[in-house]
């Protein structure tokens, strides 16, 4: 990922947190030399260094993906910049947005134990805390069948590259009528763009 140095997310922690927060990714192999992805959830464990997710078996993915190097994009927020907010005509068009990417090694889950592990912390995440769905509740037979629907499997993480564009590269005076421009819009990433914003100016 092209990343310029004033862009670029430098505390590991942060790129976590990023993770962490949009853990729905884009998982990225190669098929008969030919890119493929698939959109699915992805659960970190960072004390090993680990993505852990599954994919439906009928997705053909899987077949080949052991001890591939993929790619996983994580995209948090993201919204356009109009240069009509800098009051000035000296500016272009931008797009402020948060991502990061993820490179590893894949080894498919054939152990029931370690694939019914990362379920329950993929269902523990998701859920919410006082939810009464609990999957350690839910009928073992009815769960083995569905089990044999996914093949789960992790990434052994070996590189992580975070990058957070938030108008850096402009004055403080732009970047805080940005923030008051964002601001007005009443949507989701609009809002938490300027709240980022708002955050990085004060470090």
């Amino acid at each position: 990922m092209y990343i310029p140095s004033h862009f670029q997310i430098e505390d590991l922690k942060d790129a976590y947190d990023v993770i962490k927060e949009h853990s729905f990714a884009t998982l990225f192999s190669q098929q008969n030399g030919v890119p493929i992805a698939t959109h699915l959830p992805l659960i970190l464990d960072k004390e090993n260094k680990y993505l852990y997710g599954h994919f439906a078996r009928p997705n053909l993915q899987w077949k080949d993906i052991s001890n591939q190097l993929v790619l996983a994009i994580f995209h948090g927020p993201h919204c356009y910049i109009s240069p009509s907010w800098y009051e000035t005509n000296k500016a272009v068009p931008t797009w402020n947005y948060v991502t990061v990417h993820v490179y590893g090694e894949v080894k498919l889950i054939d152990d029931e134990k370690e694939l019914m592990d990362s379920l329950h912390e993929m269902v523990l995440k998701y859920e919410a805390p006082d939810s009464p769905y609990k999957l350690q509740d839910v009928d073992a037979d009815f769960i083995a069948g569905m089990n044999k629907g996914i093949q789960g499997f992790k990434i052994r993480i070996s590189k992580i590259e975070g990058k957070v564009k938030l108008s850096q590269n402009h004055s403080i005076q732009r970047q805080e009528l940005v923030i008051k421009q964002l601001e007005r819009i009443q949507n989701g990433d609009e809002q938490k763009i300027a709240s980022l914003m708002k955050e990085n100016l004060k470090k």
